[in-house]
């Protein structure tokens, strides 16, 4: 779970909350969906219906208010995928459960909206932070499998560096340029490739 400091959350509290976060949601969706880097202030006030004074009431600057809906974007997609994970019981079911549930969170998203979040330090630092838990929560799940006689006797921490190495350049928009792959599309065949190759025969 992405944890951010108080200068990075949209301020979302006081007189006018409810107005602020339904707008706020709405901001990430327009991101989310388009994109941000050809976005000025002016044309997400306009996209938004609101000023941009109501925006300044968000964060301070239009770099902030991206990198706080990043945040939020990825926040909102771990909790989802959390909930999924934990739903599932069997090891091999947990490990492919994760990884499509990643592919779904992603699935929606535009690839002007990742190739932004690539482009643009701050945010990129966040979808980067994610892959590495996520990386992380993979590593878990592979040692799960094995520990219960589901998948193979492999090298745990070999498999996990391969995986985490192929989550970076998903991240980088490395496999999208190599392959044409979405995101989402990326997680789901790297599903199928882990379950087929760590499944005992």
């Amino acid at each position: 779970m992405i944890e951010t400091s108080s200068a990075d959350a949209p301020k979302l509290t006081g007189r006018g909350a409810a107005r602020r976060s339904a707008l706020f949601e709405e901001l990430v969706a327009l991101l989310v969906g388009e994109g941000f880097a050809r976005l000025t202030l002016d044309d997400l006030a306009a996209r938004l219906r609101c000023s941009k004074r109501t925006l300044y009431g968000l964060a301070g600057s239009k770099e902030q208010l991206v990198r706080a809906a990043v945040v939020h974007f990825f926040r909102r997609a771990t909790a989802r995928v959390e909930a999924v994970l934990a739903a599932a019981t069997d090891p091999a079911e947990r490990l492919a459960a994760y990884l499509r549930a990643v592919s779904a969170e992603l699935a929606p998203v535009s690839p002007q909206f990742f190739d932004d979040v690539a482009a643009f330090e701050p945010a990129a630092e966040v979808y980067e932070r994610n892959t590495r838990a996520a990386a992380g929560r993979v590593q878990q799940l592979i040692e799960e499998g094995v520990r219960a006689g589901v998948f193979r006797e492999v090298h745990v921490t070999f498999a996990a560096d391969v995986i985490s190495s192929v989550m970076v350049r998903i991240q980088r928009r490395q496999v999208a340029a190599a392959t044409g792959l979405a995101d989402a599309e990326a997680y789901e065949q790297l599903a199928e490739l882990l379950l087929s190759g760590l499944r005992k025969a």
